[in-house]
């Protein structure tokens, strides 16, 4: 008998049909980018994935960070034969201390002798004649036992949820609008999620940004790579931007022409880098920018598809997902951002596109695009 570690991938890339090697293809590749130096021997059984390793914790806790990856088991491999079976499934209920069970068998290697449905009832009755104070709970059991007969067999009892999701690289590129606040992080990670690849762009506006604010973004990028693997930093300055745009502009109106010209950099810069596409941390209603007519306005300035994954999530759900991936600790601190150093008293909810055209058409919005772009920093992390 020996330990190792299987890895269920998401139910998704089984759907794939004819493309599913691809998509087989790309975890196994960011598997081992994750693993990178670490000593470990990939298994394969029957269409089940397996990695035997002397660290098991380490390798464990850095596939809890690839996409794709549905489930985490640690599980003993046995001869297939049936005392040997019954034997470790009541060594699992019993180091498990728990008062019910069920047996679950998924039985691949048809030639063995028994089915999975006469397996679940010997291994099951097995257990009861061996274990006293403990009974059978099919639909609550507080310890269940997964048996996979394949050319070996495998025993385990403790899976450990992963984030699924799609394999990363596999759904084309975007270009995250990454602020210091506590939405963007959680928009980047749910856009890799997905398979997309995630570069990153921020404003930044000395000296009314400070560079622990741009410390701060860098942080926050950095955590995301725990879950990519790398990424570009655009870092754009946006100062005389802003203050073109205070000078000249109705108060009113500021946030809403700031975030145009911000979506107008952001698709150049994609453009310029063969990026698919802009993402934002925006949810619907939760600031004065973010109203439709807001989105709507903003969006004007896009060429291209600009994704919103938090659309329909209030605070408290983000919040959530922002501690679950280790961005929120980061996010909270006070350090502020070129979205709040000027925010108007009574900013407008809902702007009219033609009205903000006019406004802002007394700016050399060209000229002032292409200077920052210019002066842009990329950041490799």
């Amino acid at each position: 008998m020996k330990k190792l570690i299987m890895v269920k991938y998401a139910s998704e890339i089984f759907l794939k049909g004819l493309n599913k090697g691809k998509f087989e293809k790309k975890l196994r590749d960011n598997m081992k980018r994750s693993l990178k130096g670490l000593e470990y021997t990939f298994v394969h059984d029957s269409g089940r994935w397996f990695l035997e390793g002397s660290d098991v914790d380490e390798i464990i806790e850095r596939l809890m960070k690839v996409f794709g990856i549905a489930e985490i088991c640690v599980v003993s491999q046995i001869e297939t034969d049936y005392d040997a079976i019954k034997a470790k499934a009541l060594e699992e209920v019993k180091e498990s201390g728990a008062k019910t069970f069920k047996i679950e068998t998924n039985r691949a290697n048809k030639t063995f002798a028994y089915n999975s449905m006469e397996i679940n009832r010997e291994v099951g009755a097995y257990v009861l004649d061996n274990l006293q104070d403990i009974t059978v709970d099919i639909h609550n059991p507080e310890c269940m036992v997964h048996i996979d007969v394949r050319d070996n067999t495998y025993v385990y009892s403790k899976p450990i949820k992963a984030l699924n999701g799609m394999p990363y690289g596999t759904n084309g590129k975007t270009l995250l609008m990454l602020s210091g606040g506590i939405d963007s992080p959680v928009a980047g990670y749910m856009m890799a999620r997905r398979g997309v690849e995630v570069d990153c762009v921020y404003f930044h506006s000395p000296p009314y940004t400070s560079e622990r604010a741009k410390d701060k973004v860098k942080k926050l990028a950095e955590i995301l790579t725990g879950y990519i693997g790398r990424t570009n930093l655009y870092v754009v300055p946006f100062t005389d931007i802003q203050m073109q745009i205070i000078e000249k502009c109705r108060e009113d109106e500021l946030t809403i022409i700031m975030r145009r010209f911000m979506m107008s950099i952001a698709c150049r810069i994609a453009k310029d880098n063969e990026i698919h596409s802009v993402a934002t941390g925006e949810s619907i209603g939760q600031v004065a920018s973010q109203t439709m007519q807001g989105l709507v306005v903003s969006n004007d300035c896009a060429d291209r598809p600009v994704f919103r994954p938090l659309i329909a999530l209030d605070k408290i759900d983000i919040m959530d997902i922002s501690r679950k991936i280790g961005t929120y600790e980061t996010s909270i601190l006070p350090y502020e951002d070129c979205c709040t150093i000027f925010v108007p008293k009574h900013p407008k909810t809902k702007p009219i596109l033609e009205q903000i055209r006019k406004s802002e058409s007394i700016l050399d919005k060209e000229k002032l695009i292409e200077e920052a772009i210019e002066k842009t920093e990329i950041i490799r992390l």
